[in-house]
């Protein structure tokens, strides 16, 4: 989105109202705003910008971001919009609280719910052509303690965690946060990600040997030789990982348990990397919170 245009939606807590229900119900002229609470159309707009449910044995009363990701978050639409917008820019939750004038929990608050938005919608890609399979740690090389003992180092390193990925070639990246990199479960997320017969590229790795016997057409590259041979080669998950990592060193560090919002965050930018990043992520935030 151009500067302009979110100066414009922005403008004044009328304007921001109407760029979120533009959003949440992009189509309210043909279907009509549905109730959150009973999924009754038409309800009836009342003077403070909320609606209340026609059914006299519902009549909830129900705002703009009501029943959403966004709604959680109790800040004014118009600081709504800023961190959405601080949050594409990619900015720390510590930057957009200085930015607009919120608390740091607050901002921290805002960022943590737009990942669950993201987390709880990435829903596995089936990838038909050629891919490339690999695995990668995210963590410190060493740990604080032991630094340079062979049992710290490579994949069998404690203190870092596995992440496998799929890449499909001009395409999809798909990632998943693994308890290891053993055969059984590589084999399992190859499985549920790549149709049969596919083309599959990866490195040496022991866990990738009954990729073959799964139905799928296997090509490795050793690393220990060279990267590339004409077109096999992982280069391209290689660099999701580069891209990755980087992203991360900027937090200073990332809890495990909060590890996979942002690890899926990434995967969601790479994957719409030339896309308007703030209306996806708006739309994300204006989604209704599943029923668990």
């Amino acid at each position: 989105m151009r500067v302009q245009q979110f100066q414009a939606m922005v403008r004044g807590p009328s304007s921001a109202w109407r760029a979120l229900r533009q959003r949440r119900w992009p189509h309210a002229s043909g279907l009509g705003i549905r109730c959150p609470s009973c999924n009754t159309r038409w309800p009836y707009l009342l003077d403070e910008g909320r609606w209340r449910c026609r059914r006299r044995v519902c009549s909830y009363t129900f705002g703009v971001r009501t029943g959403t990701w966004a709604g959680l978050s109790r800040v004014p639409d118009v600081t709504w919009l800023w961190l959405v917008k601080l949050f594409e820019l990619e900015l720390t939750a510590r930057q957009a609280a200085l930015q607009t004038g919120v608390s740091y929990p607050t901002a921290h608050k805002a960022f943590l719910l737009l990942r669950r938005a993201i987390l709880v919608d990435a829903e596995p890609t089936l990838f038909r052509r050629e891919v490339e399979a690999d695995e990668s740690y995210f963590g410190p090389r060493h740990p604080k303690r032991s630094r340079g003992h062979p049992k710290n180092m490579g994949r069998s390193a404690p203190h870092r965690q596995p992440v496998f990925g799929i890449l499909e070639r001009r395409g999809r990246v798909q990632v998943s946060v693994v308890p290891n990199c053993s055969q059984r479960v590589l084999q399992d997320h190859t499985l549920k990600w790549v149709k049969r017969g596919t083309l599959v590229y990866t490195d040496k790795w022991a866990g990738y040997d009954a990729l073959a016997c799964c139905g799928y057409e296997h090509l490795r590259l050793d690393h220990a030789r060279h990267f590339s041979r004409g077109r096999v080669h992982i280069n391209g998950l290689e660099g999701f990982w580069s891209y990755a990592k980087a992203k991360f060193q900027k937090h200073h560090g990332v809890s495990p348990a909060k590890f996979p919002l942002y690890l899926y965050e990434w995967q969601f930018r790479y994957n719409h990397r030339d896309e308007d990043l703030f209306q996806l992520f708006l739309v994300q935030s204006l989604k209704l919170l599943p029923n668990l």
